[in-house]
């Protein structure tokens, strides 16, 4: 982890800063490729506790027709009944539930992932990649994450088969967070 502030300066509410920051996704496509995407438009916020990470939390609401693959078409397809079913369920949400620290600048963050209007549990391995205060005087803390789910777990069960054997889409969905934060004034 870089940074330039002492750990006991990093304990506070933190905003998660949308412009530099990613939500995204792979996924494997037609068995010999991975299809990589993104949401656009999220809003999280969350409490980090140094001394402590018990006591932190993140919460992570995501707009599901914010959904960018490059591709409108397979984008519109992701947005129907077929995947997220968008019309009738236009979030996708994640709430801690538990946070622990698991090595030197590493965490696992468990929460409640809810996709489709299905709640699971799901363990995001995170690294506090720095924190800084940047030039406009904000303290900023970085982090970085995934977990692989099962798209199926969720009801996403929309498929094809391909001639060749194996199916269009893969059911191993990797979910990536590049997050920065800006900590409350």
């Amino acid at each position: 982890m870089t940074t330039s502030l002492p750990a006991d300066q990093l304990t506070g509410s933190y905003e998660i800063d949308p412009v530099h920051s990613r939500i995204g996704f792979v996924a494997r496509h037609a068995m010999v490729t991975k299809v990589r995407g993104s949401f656009n438009e999220f809003t999280g916020s969350g409490y980090f506790d140094a001394a402590d990470p018990a006591r932190s939390h993140l919460e992570l609401t995501i707009k599901a027709d914010s959904i960018d693959t490059r591709n409108q078409d397979r984008d519109n397809h992701l947005r129907s009944n077929d995947f997220f079913d968008m019309a009738t369920y236009p979030e996708l949400r994640f709430a801690s539930t538990s946070f622990a620290k698991s090595g030197e600048s590493t965490y696992k963050v468990t929460g409640d992932l809810t996709m489709k209007g299905i709640t699971r549990s799901i363990t995001i391995d995170f690294e506090l990649t720095g924190a800084a205060v940047d030039p406009y005087g904000n303290q900023r803390l970085g982090l970085e994450g995934e977990v692989t789910v099962n798209r199926k777990d969720w009801e996403i069960n929309w498929n094809a088969p391909l001639e060749a054997g194996g199916v269009l889409v893969g059911e191993k969905v990797v979910l990536e967070f590049e997050v920065s934060a800006i900590k409350a004034a």
